[in-house]
C-alpha cells in the first residue's frame, strides 16, 4: 500500500478526492508557482522595478513553459525547496538570458510557494463550499420528509426516551451550516499573497516593495496582508482545526449510522453497502466506516500542524516541511469526508417499523421519564423519582409494561401521558427551513 492513498490506484476509491487531489500534485504546484512569478514580473514591470519588455517576456512565458517536476528533484532534495531549481529551469526554458535574469526578483521561496498555495486553497475552498451546500440541502430534505418518524434516542448506549429520525438528522445538519460559515469567514484570509523577500523586509525591492506586494495581490485576486507574514502560521493553523472540525462532525454522522445499521437494531439502510467476501448475508457500512477513519486521520494530522505553528525567527524549515507532511493529506481526506457525506445522505432509508420495535420491547421502558413527571403532579417528584424507578425493574418485555404497573400501583391517581416527541419534530422542520429544503 503506499504511503497516501491518494496515490494508490487500489486505494483511491476508497480514501481518495481526486478533484481535491488534482489541485496538490507537482504539477499543480508547478503551474501555480509559475503563475505567481509571471505575475510578479507584470506588476514590477508597471511599476518601472525590471524591464517592462522583460516583464511581458517573462509573464507569457509563465504561462506557456513546462517543467518536469522530476527534472527539480535532485536539487529540490538539496536546497529544501523547489523553487531554486525551478527558477533554474525556467530561466533555461526560456531562452532568453536578457529577460530571464530579472526572473524571480526580490522574491525568496516561500513567497512563491505560498502564494501559489493561496491560489490552489482558493479552488479548494471554493469546491468544498458547494459540497457543503449540497450535504446541508440534502440533510434538510432528509430531515423534513422523517420530521414525525419516532424512533428512540439513545445516551450511553442505552435507550433514552422518543425523538423523530428528522431531529436525528437536524442534528448532524446544523454543524454543517457552522462549519460552513466559518470556511467562508476565512477564505480571505487563506487566499492571501505572500510577498516578504530573504528575511521579511522586502529590502531588495526598495521602496516600492509594499506596493509590489498589493499589485501582486490585485493580479492574482488574492488579498494584501499589508505586512510580511513568513512566520505567522495563525491562519493555516486554523484552517487545519477547521478540517478537524468538519471530519469530526462528519465521523459523528458516521458514528451514528454504524449503530443504527448495525444487527439487531437495523434501524436504518444503506442501499450500495459493501459485502463480505465469505458471508453473503452481510451488508457492511462501509461508507460511514470510512467517514470515522478519515475523522480519526484529519484530526491526528491536525496536531502535527498546530505543532508547526512553533515557527522559529523569521522562517523554519522544520516547522514548515512538518506542513507540507501534513496539509495535502488532511486537505485530500477532507475532501473525500465531503463528497461521501453528500453521497451517503442520498442513500440512506429509515425503517419505520425497526425504530418502532426500538422504541418499545413491550416493556415500556421507555416512558419511563414521562410517567415520573406525570406522577410528580400528583406527589413530590423525589417520591415519584424513586416509585418508577422501582416499577422499572419489574416492568419486561410482552408484560407487565411499565405504563400498567404505574397504574396498578397509583390506582387513585390521574396519570394520563401524551406519548409525543417533544420539539424534535419542530427542530427537524426548522432545520430544513434554514436550509430552504422545503422551497
Amino acid at each position: 500500500m503506499p504511503a497516501s492513498p491518494a496515490d494508490s490506484p487500489l486505494y483511491r476509491g476508497l480514501f481518495s478526492d481526486d478533484e481535491t487531489a488534482a489541485l496538490f500534485t507537482d504539477s499543480a504546484e508547478i503551474r501555480a508557482m509559475l503563475l505567481v512569478e509571471g505575475a510578479l514580473a507584470r506588476v514590477q514591470g508597471q511599476l518601472g522595478l525590471i524591464p517592462e519588455t522583460a516583464a511581458a517576456f517573462i509573464d507569457r512565458a509563465a504561462r506557456e513553459v513546462l517543467i518536469d517536476p522530476a527534472a527539480l528533484a535532485a536539487e529540490t532534495a538539496v536546497n529544501g525547496v523547489p523553487v531554486p531549481a525551478l527558477v533554474t529551469a525556467f530561466r533555461k526554458a526560456m531562452e532568453a538570458p536578457d529577460h530571464a535574469r530579472y526572473l524571480h526578483w526580490g522574491a525568496t521561496s516561500q513567497d512563491i510557494m505560498e502564494t501559489g498555495q493561496a491560489l490552489r486553497l482558493r479552488r479548494v475552498i471554493a469546491l468544498w463550499d458547494g459540497r457543503l451546500d449540497a450535504l446541508a440541502r440534502q440533510l434538510g430534505r432528509l430531515a423534513l420528509a422523517h420530521a414525525d418518524l419516532p424512533m428512540a434516542a439513545r445516551t450511553y448506549g442505552q435507550v433514552a426516551t422518543p425523538t423523530s429520525f428528522g431531529a436525528v438528522v437536524a442534528g448532524w445538519g446544523h454543524p454543517v451550516l457552522r462549519h460552513r460559515a466559518r470556511l467562508a469567514g476565512m477564505r480571505d484570509e487563506l487566499a492571501c499573497v505572500s510577498l516578504s523577500g530573504a528575511a521579511g523586509t522586502l529590502s531588495a525591492m526598495g521602496a516600492e516593495g509594499p506596493a509590489v506586494r498589493a499589485g501582486l495581490a490585485q493580479a492574482l485576486g488574492l488579498t494584501d496582508p499589508g505586512h510580511s507574514w513568513h512566520a505567522e502560521r495563525d491562519r493555516i493553523g486554523a484552517f487545519a482545526a477547521w478540517m478537524a472540525g468538519l471530519t469530526a462532525t462528519l465521523g459523528k454522522m458516521g458514528e451514528d449510522l454504524i449503530l443504527l445499521t448495525q444487527g439487531g437494531v437495523a434501524e436504518v439502510a444503506i442501499s450500495g453497502a459493501g459485502a463480505s467476501s465469505t458471508m453473503p448475508q452481510k451488508q457492511n457500512p462501509v461508507g460511514p466506516s470510512v467517514l470515522v477513519a478519515l475523522a480519526r486521520q484529519v484530526i491526528a494530522l491536525a496536531g502535527a500542524m498546530q505543532g508547526a505553528g512553533l515557527h522559529r525567527q523569521q522562517r523554519d524549515g522544520a516547522a514548515w516541511f512538518t506542513e507540507w507532511l501534513s496539509l495535502p493529506q488532511m486537505c485530500i481526506l477532507t475532501g473525500r469526508a465531503l463528497a461521501l457525506a453528500v453521497d451517503l445522505v442520498q442513500r440512506l432509508r429509515p425503517d419505520a417499523a425497526a425504530m418502532a420495535r426500538g422504541l418499545d420491547d413491550g416493556s415500556g421502558l421507555i416512558r419511563a421519564e414521562e410517567l415520573t413527571f406525570a406522577l410528580s403532579r400528583h406527589i413530590p417528584r423525589p417520591e415519584a423519582q424513586e416509585a418508577v424507578k422501582k416499577l422499572c425493574a419489574k416492568a419486561k418485555p410482552g408484560g407487565p409494561a411499565l405504563g400498567e404497573l404505574v397504574a396498578a400501583a397509583f390506582p387513585a391517581l390521574d396519570i394520563t401521558t401524551s406519548g409525543g416527541l417533544g420539539t424534535a419534530p419542530d427542530e427537524a422542520r426548522a432545520f430544513a427551513a434554514c436550509v430552504g429544503a422545503g422551497d
